[in-house]
């Protein structure tokens, strides 16, 4: 199983000016080579190469395998611009926008990141540094830093290349470590539901549910903040909603984190699986009241279903997706299924057997029972390939 650690590199003021210009370097160069490969059509990366490289060598000073790797960074923009428009994310073809995206070459970010593999870049885990390549040549000694468990994960799992990034001031390296996946749990006690929701994040079939009024009241002040920024429409504006932004989005994932290793240390240590919603179209699908469709898409629900998958994968218990349609009507004693069984958000009542439970706990017996039947039937999932620790 594959997995990516960051660590934050720690380098000198003229350490990172290097860091920087070889970045400037090398997109400059690929962004050159993207207009190379759309004007000659040479979209693979030896095909391109025979048009770019000895120019890159010459022009921006990179060395042998930063210009392999502005040129296979060029093509890979192309192949997911390709994927990107097949699946109609820049609209139908004849339309302004797909005219736009497909009608000029591919153009890199200055800081965008840059990949580099062991001949670049070597790791000195005791020391905590790295040896890495500039355009100013070869720095060795840049000090990394990171928490123990993510820093025990690259000294023993850590293969392939690694990325240099510069995000908010920060520099860091983002590196692939593959893991051995633990054996599969393939005869489990019984699955854990777990119902994700607007006002309780997750609600579990144990009912034990993670929200909290806390975590509420400072999403809707991070709501009411970011309306307040985006009509001011100024400069400072903009730039305080963008820090914000990110401040919001690194507090929801820790979250998430801590979410979704309580739902797997659960599920492990009583020998069950999980069963979780198919979440794929829910904003689509689901028919919500103006204040519920912000709350809904203010909370990165594909993210916490991907920490549980991954998690799980690596604890070896069985994840299966369910079916969600009507988990919150149905009743989990007898499966009525009317609206009316919903009087209130957080009540159920079945208006048959009087059945009455959390509405969010209710819906969590439902999707522990649809996933036990889909495991039966033979259905097993597939957790993502590449997760974040972070």
């Amino acid at each position: 199983m594959k997995l990516v650690v960051r660590v934050k590199l720690l380098p000198t003021p003229v350490q990172a000016a290097a860091l920087e210009a070889t970045l400037h370097a090398c997109n400059e160069a690929a962004t050159w080579a993207a207009q190379v490969a759309f004007e000659e059509n040479a979209l693979r990366p030896l095909a391109l190469r025979k048009h770019t490289y000895a120019e890159i060598r010459v022009r921006w000073g990179l060395g042998a395998q930063a210009a392999q790797h502005a040129i296979k960074k060029t093509c890979d923009a192309y192949t997911t611009l390709k994927a990107n428009l097949r699946a109609g994310r820049y609209g139908r073809p004849g339309t302004k926008r797909h005219a736009r995206a497909s009608g000029k070459p591919v153009v890199f970010r200055p800081r965008a990141a840059q990949p580099y593999d062991d001949r670049m870049l070597s790791w000195q885990h005791e020391q905590q540094t790295v040896s890495i390549w500039t355009t100013a040549g070869r720095l060795k000694g840049v000090a990394f830093t990171g928490q123990a468990g993510q820093l025990e994960v690259l000294a023993g799992h850590r293969r392939g290349e690694s990325d240099l990034v510069f995000q908010g001031g920060k520099w860091f390296l983002i590196a692939t470590c593959e893991i051995a996946e633990a054996a599969l749990n393939s005869h489990p006690a019984g699955f854990l539901g777990v119902d994700l929701g607007i006002v309780n994040i997750a609600a579990t079939s144990d009912g034990e549910r993670h929200c909290g009024r806390q975590i509420n009241r400072k999403r809707e002040s991070d709501r009411k903040l970011r309306s307040k920024l985006q009509k001011k429409n100024t400069k400072s504006g903009r730039r305080r909603a963008k820090k914000y932004a990110g401040r919001e989005a690194r507090r929801n994932k820790d979250i998430n984190h801590k979410i979704s290793k309580r739902i797997v240390a659960e599920a492990e240590r009583t020998g069950r699986g999980i069963a979780l919603e198919t979440l794929t179209g829910i904003r689509e699908r689901a028919r919500l009241r103006k204040p519920q469709r912000v709350t809904i898409h203010s909370w990165p629900f594909a993210q916490l279903g991907a920490f549980i998958a991954y998690k799980a994968k690596r604890a070896g218990a069985p994840v299966v997706y369910v079916d969600p349609a009507y988990t919150s009507q149905e009743c989990s004693q007898c499966h009525h299924t009317p609206r009316g069984n919903r009087p209130a958000q957080a009540v159920f009542v079945c208006r048959v057997c009087g059945f009455v439970e959390h509405a969010d706990r209710n819906a969590s017996h439902n999707i522990r029972q649809r996933g036990w039947m889909v495991w039966v039937c033979g259905a097993q999932s597939t957790a993502p390939e590449l997760t974040l620790i972070a």
